[in-house]
């Protein structure tokens, strides 16, 4: 009986120490750099562990987004199409259109999409919205819809002007980034964020309607409230219309949260940090921000592609695990964030990266 005792538990650690060696295959730590070139230093014992394996087959990806399903939607920006994809990363369809570079979702479950339209022999930057519902999410038969430009509007079909960014609000209405060279009228400058809301027809349906931009943003500022070349926006999927945006113009701060102050003698948008109040918000702390999200916490995730880092910061704007280097990304165009799991859209190798943190892993 004791020998059988002394065997049993002879088994029970070899398969302990058999699982043990799984976990670690599966997985790779990555330390946090000691040698960031001006990122600063992120010290301490958390770290990001990378989930095996990469996704692979996208060329040239510029955004992921979490839907609300909860389903996984990937800009496949050279391979003009749009895939979906489950949380363990099994494509579940695809959708063909042109050079998508940015992607959200409201609470109908429609997609909006920043991508390109081709008319007349020309090419201009456009915005669809895609309907899952109708199509009951099988994604390739999804009926799109092209919001911009609209027909008829001549002064939509700017060649010059890209979309660049989507948030969507609780409301299900929407901002749209725009940038472009001409920034001279004071009434409609290319560097702008459009307005969409819901407005209701003779017939009682409800319609996606661009209502105007947002008023006192800077179009070619350099500092706070600036519309310098918006890379991209995230809303913080709450009953506010607070929005996070990243910049890769000529400004001194390129990743900006701002919130709608209700209160004040004028109510408009205010950035909810200062500048030098925190790390988030120091001159120059980023170089080309592409991409942003924010988890249920409040945490913001920034991905700059020219540092081929990933930033996190929480609500006061203190830098938390920021990580990366070329031995881990070739720039990271976008983030987004699901039930622990970082994903991270990474452009210069053609994949989609996931990571947790090492106490997740517990």
């Amino acid at each position: 009986m004791k020998n059988i005792k002394s065997t049993n538990r002879f088994f029970l650690l070899i398969t302990l120490l058999f699982l043990l060696l799984q976990i670690v295959s599966c997985s790779e730590k990555f330390e946090l750099p000691t040698n960031t070139g001006g990122l600063g230093n992120i010290t301490g014992d958390t770290v990001y562990v990378q989930i095996n394996p990469p996704w692979e087959g996208f060329n040239n990806p510029q955004d992921i987004y979490i839907g609300n399903e909860p389903f996984v939607y990937v800009a496949d920006t050279d391979n003009n199409r749009i895939v979906m994809l489950n949380l363990a990363g099994t494509v579940l369809g695809t959708k063909q259109i042109k050079k998508p570079i940015a992607i959200a979702q409201d609470y109908q479950l429609n997609l909006i999409v920043c991508a390109e339209f081709d008319t007349l022999g020309q090419t201009f930057s456009a915005v669809y919205k895609i309907d899952l519902v109708a199509a009951s999410h099988n994604f390739t038969n999804a009926p799109i819809k092209r919001l911009l430009p609209r027909p008829g509007i001549a002064s939509d079909y700017n060649s010059q002007i890209k979309y660049t960014g989507v948030a969507v609000f609780y409301d299900n209405s929407f901002y749209v980034a725009r940038t472009g060279p001409n920034n001279s009228s004071i009434f409609n400058p290319d560097n702008s964020i459009l307005i969409f809301q819901k407005k209701t027809l003779s017939d009682g349906s409800k319609k996606d309607t661009l209502i105007g931009r947002l008023p006192s943003l800077e179009p070619t500022g350099t500092g706070i409230l600036s519309t310098n070349g918006i890379s991209s926006l995230a809303s913080f999927k709450r009953r506010n219309i607070d929005f996070i945006m990243t910049l890769t113009g000529n400004t001194s701060f390129k990743t900006q949260w701002l919130y709608y102050n209700f209160a004040s003698e004028t109510p408009g948008y205010e950035s909810r940090l200062s500048p030098n109040g925190s790390r988030m918000m120091l001159p120059n702390k980023f170089s080309r921000p592409e991409g942003v999200t924010v988890d249920n916490l409040g945490n913001i995730y920034v991905a700059d592609a020219d540092k081929d880092s990933i930033y996190k910061f929480n609500s006061f704007g203190d830098e938390l695990q920021s990580f990366g280097g070329r031995s881990i990304f070739k720039e990271p165009y976008a983030v987004a964030f699901f039930d622990k799991t970082l994903y991270v859209a990474d452009k210069g190798n053609n994949r989609i990266l996931r990571f947790i943190l090492s106490t997740d892993l517990r």
